[in-house]
Formats: structure tokens, C-alpha cells, sequence
């Protein structure tokens, strides 16, 4: 082997859908750094989240498990105390693993307070983040409402925006997030009919950029140490607000129509049915709202292109792309109208499937440069390649990483054998959807089983959903009650079963420590069973002075 991957450049963006850059085919969106990246490593075509929510979804990357195991089953759900993530699997190493920008992460306070770990210790911060050092913890959901703030944490970077003189309590949203109104009025971003008028913002002020450059801060700071950054950026998710140029660079003529039939609103699934309801799905079937916004979702997109051009120049100049592994994904995708829905929740592909590229600088990676892969990918499949490609032996992790190295795909080589289908999952209990179907919460969730073909849904306490991806790609056509198709739906809720019964709790013991634990019982005096001491060689009675007669 000749790898010689030092560092790790772990990019993420916020509600990124799979087909909203270049390389993956958009007609009128041009993201020609992310598509540069995309020349050098491979794109994986059908990479798809673990949970399509953005908590659930980011645990699953971080600790390499699927939300069923780790259990931060949705926003604000805490990852458990004791549960490793990809710092306590790289530190070993000697590699530093650090963050800027978001995680969605919630911590156990509890679990803390019970194990008596004090959140300001070293250890403390990094079990409150997700394993990270935190240089710049930004999760850009600084709302504030009749109850107070959605996040109790000031940002760092609103007090950068009074420094830059942008007054007031909450310039994140007084002036990255909201446009000027008429009559000196606020046009606050959480109304989406402000998203086309420039925020207050400057371009260079607003968040991608200042991300960018805290990220190049660090890299700066952190000189010949190894390191394992995670650049994770806000936007383009909601609130739909951009600076100049990026709030009117594109305009309602480059809007793709919506991928919708009238067909899926005649007799929908109940829980299906229930999310058409809700008020963001209400308001993306509306043309005018999807006229509104989309353009401003793709110059925000467009931004994070022109950021990370600087900072893969910043990178070349000090020689960081021959040795820096570089990731870029997000962590779920955005309906924008599809399915005439909004956000995200369900599993239809603008949702569950996600841009995923990697640059692998080794000299094996050479012959797959440029290269798509159509390999069934899923989130926790990064952990265990960092440690790949870090020189570490991920199998010896295997009783707790679930997820499988990407290296040979990365290498071109297709491994003997690879996975059958992609899971995904959702946990709907906080959801209206819950409520108005009168689903208890420990019943409120949903589980994708997706294959080369077919794409299965099971719903605790309803029928399944089932998509043809072949014959209807764009999943239009529910054929979870279609008799003809009941042989495959039994096939697919036989994996689904198959999946639930797989090991994921053993986490203490791996394999190896197993085989190499069998038979020392009787070699510490454990002589269970024996009636005649015949039966066992001497040397198990060596400890017992009266054993033997």
C-alpha cells in the first residue's frame, strides 16, 4: 500500500438535495468547484441518509450506527453518554478531530450528571459535541419565540456581526436572516415571500463565508498536526435568505417543474397523507412559493461553490490536497414541491438521497478519478473509511461500526461482497402527523428498505409503500396495496426483519476479543459440569491443593 492520507476534510451541507449541483446533471445550476472535486474523486450516485431528519441523520454519521442503535432518534433527542463517535475512533490515532459549524447535536446532560463528567472537562465537551473539539459549534438556529430561543447558546457568530457593526441582540437573524421591509420594517426570512430581496447582510459577512474562514483558521493553526476537520455549513437550508449577488442570480425561468402527479394526492398512504398537510408541504404546492424560494435555495448553493473554491485554492497553496482525504455530503435532502411536499421527513429520493463525493489523494485512487460509483451507499460507510483510509484496520471496530469502508470503491475495486439493500428511518412521534393519526409515540416510526429496484416503506400500524424505480423512477406510483405486488413486499419486510435482528448492542466485546475469551473460564478454575476429576487434565486442579485424591 502507498496511501498517504494524513488529514480529512469532512464537508457538509444543510438540506443539500442530490441533484442540485452540475455534476449531478442540473440544468441551470453551476457548481463548478464541488463538480472539480467531483473530477478528482468518485460521486456516488445512490448514497442515502440514515434518518432524513437533521439530528438523527448527523448522529448516524458521526458514530457510524444506524439511529436504531445510537437512539438520537430526532432534533434535540440526546446522543447517549458512552456512545463513541468519530473523535474517540481518530484521537488513537494522533489525529486531531474538530469542528466548525453545525451538528445538531444534543447532549446527555443526564447521563453526564449520573457518570459525574463535568460538561466544561476536556472529556466533557467532547462527549457534549459529538466527540468534536469544537473550534466554531454554530447549529444556525438562533430563533427566539414567546418561550425564549430555540438554541440557549450565543453564538459566536453573532457577536462577529456586532463587532462588524451590525447592531442588536440577534443579528443572525436581524441581518443574515431578514431583508429590509418597507417603512424601515424587518423582512424577516421565516416568511418565504421575503426569500428573493437581499438580506441585510454583506456577502462577505453572511455565514458560508465566515464558516469558510474559520475553517481556514484552524487548518492554519493547526500546522503539520493530522487532523480531521468537519466543515459543517448552515445553508442552504431554511430560512431561504441570501446576500447579494446570491439572492437574485437565478430566477423563476430556472426553476425545475415540480416532480408531482395529481395521481399521489387521489388515495394516499394515511401517514403520506397526513405530511401533504402539513404547512410547509401546503405552501411548497404552491407555484408561487416554489418561484419564490428555489431561486434563492440555488444561490445559496451557489455561494458554498465560490466558498469552497477559496478554500481548495487556500488548500493547494499550502500543498494540503496531496495529502487531505476531502468529503462532500449533506445530511438530507429538500422536497422543494416534489411529491407536493416541503422539507424533508419522508423517503422519496429529493428527500433520503444525498451528493456524496470523495477525494481519496492516494496513487491507488488514480484509476477511479472522475468516476461515478452506483454502489448502494449509506452515511455510516464514513466513519470506518476515515479509519481505512488513516491506516487503521476498521474490522477491528466492526462490533461497533456498522457501516462498511469505501476504500475499494474508491481504489476501483468492487468488493467481493457488498450490501443488498440501504435502511433509512424516521421517527414521527413530535410530528402533527402523530397527533392526527393518534399514533403513540413509541409507534411513530417508519423504516426504508431500498434496493437496486425497489424501494420498500414500512409503517408501524399501516400498510407498507413500495416503489418501482425502474419502471417509475420518480415514484409516483404507491404500490404498497397493489396485489401483483405481494410477493415483493413479503421479500423486503424479510429484510427489513433480517436487518432488525442484526447484532448492534454488543458493542463492549468485538470478535476477536470473543474468540480469544473462549475456554479461559476453565483456565481460571471455572470446572463446570465435571463429576470425576479424571475428566480434565491436571493441570486445571493446579489452584485447588485438595482436587485431587
Amino acid at each position: 500500500m502507498n496511501r498517504r492520507t494524513k488529514n480529512i476534510l469532512f464537508i457538509m451541507c444543510d438540506q443539500l438535495r442530490w441533484d442540485y449541483l452540475s455534476c449531478a446533471g442540473h440544468p441551470k445550476l453551476h457548481t463548478p468547484n464541488i463538480d472539480a472535486l467531483a473530477a478528482r474523486g468518485v460521486r456516488f450516485t445512490r448514497a442515502y441518509v440514515q434518518s432524513p431528519i437533521c439530528g438523527a441523520s448527523r448522529m448516524c454519521f458521526y458514530t457510524g450506527r444506524y439511529v436504531q442503535s445510537h437512539g438520537a432518534a430526532w432534533n434535540g433527542f440526546p446522543l447517549k453518554a458512552g456512545e463513541m463517535t468519530l473523535g474517540d475512533y481518530l484521537r488513537p490515532l494522533g489525529v486531531q478531530t474538530v469542528l466548525v459549524g453545525k451538528t445538531h447535536m444534543q447532549a446527555d446532560t443526564e447521563g453526564m450528571e449520573r457518570l459525574g463528567i463535568d460538561p466544561q472537562s476536556i472529556i466533557g465537551v467532547r462527549v457534549s459535541e459529538c466527540g468534536f473539539d469544537p473550534c466554531e459549534r454554530d447549529d444556525g438556529l438562533h430563533a427566539v419565540g414567546p418561550d425564549g430561543r430555540y438554541d440557549p447558546r450565543q453564538p459566536r457568530y453573532n457577536r462577529y456581526l456586532n463587532d462588524k457593526g451590525y447592531p442588536g441582540d440577534n443579528p443572525w437573524h436581524d441581518w443574515a436572516n431578514a431583508a429590509a421591509g418597507e417603512g424601515n420594517q424587518l423582512a424577516s426570512g421565516w416568511a418565504m415571500r421575503h426569500a428573493r430581496k437581499p438580506a441585510r447582510v454583506s456577502d462577505e459577512d453572511s455565514e458560508t463565508p465566515y464558516m469558510t474562514r474559520r475553517a481556514m483558521d484552524f487548518i492554519t493553526e493547526a500546522g503539520d498536526a493530522p487532523w480531521c476537520l468537519h466543515l459543517s455549513y448552515i445553508k442552504p437550508h431554511w430560512p431561504y435568505v441570501a446576500p447579494a449577488p446570491y439572492n437574485d442570480m437565478y430566477g423563476p425561468d430556472d426553476v425545475i417543474p415540480a416532480v408531482r402527479s395529481e395521481g399521489e394526492r387521489a388515495d394516499p398512504h394515511p401517514v403520506y397523507r397526513e405530511f401533504m398537510a402539513h404547512r410547509v408541504s401546503r405552501s411548497f404546492a404552491r407555484e408561487e412559493v416554489r418561484r419564490e424560494v428555489i431561486p434563492v435555495y440555488m444561490g445559496l448553493i451557489k455561494q458554498i461553490d465560490d466558498q469552497l473554491g477559496i478554500l481548495f485554492r487556500f488548500m493547494q497553496e499550502r500543498g494540503l490536497s496531496e495529502n487531505t482525504m476531502i468529503v462532500f455530503t449533506s445530511d438530507h435532502g429538500d422536497y422543494l414541491g416534489d411529491h407536493w411536499m416541503g422539507e424533508k421527513d419522508l423517503f422519496h429520493e429529493p428527500s433520503v438521497k444525498i451528493p456524496l463525493i470523495v477525494y481519496d489523494p492516494s496513487p491507488e485512487a488514480d484509476d477511479s478519478r472522475g468516476s461515478t460509483c452506483d454502489a448502494l451507499v449509506e452515511t455510516i460507510d464514513l466513519a470506518p473509511t476515515f479509519l481505512d483510509a488513516l491506516g487503521a484496520d476498521p474490522a477491528e471496530q466492526s462490533h461497533r461500526l456498522e457501516g462498511r469502508s469505501l476504500l475499494p470503491w474508491l481504489h476501483g475495486d468492487e468488493p467481493a461482497t457488498w450490501r443488498e439493500f440501504a435502511v433509512s428511518e424516521y421517527d414521527y412521534s413530535l410530528s402533527p402527523t402523530a397527533v392526527k393519526l393518534g399514533v403513540a409515540p413509541r409507534d411513530a416510526r417508519l423504516f426504508m428498505v431500498a434496493g437496486t429496484r425497489w424501494k420498500y416503506v414500512h409503517a408501524i400500524g399501516f400498510r407498507p409503500m413500495l416503489f418501482d424505480m425502474v419502471s417509475d423512477p420518480n415514484e409516483l406510483r404507491d404500490l404498497g396495496a397493489d396485489p401483483a405486488c405481494e410477493a415483493e413486499r413479503a421479500r423486503l419486510a424479510a429484510a427489513l426483519s433480517q436487518w432488525g435482528l442484526r447484532l448492534s448492542q454488543r458493542t463492549t466485546r468485538s470478535e476477536q476479543q470473543i474468540r480469544d475469551m473462549r475456554g479461559k473460564a476453565m483456565r481460571r478454575g471455572i470446572l463446570i459440569g465435571v463429576w470425576d476429576e479424571s475428566e480434565i487434565p491436571d493441570e486445571f486442579w493446579c489452584g485447588y491443593l485438595q482436587g485431587r485424591p
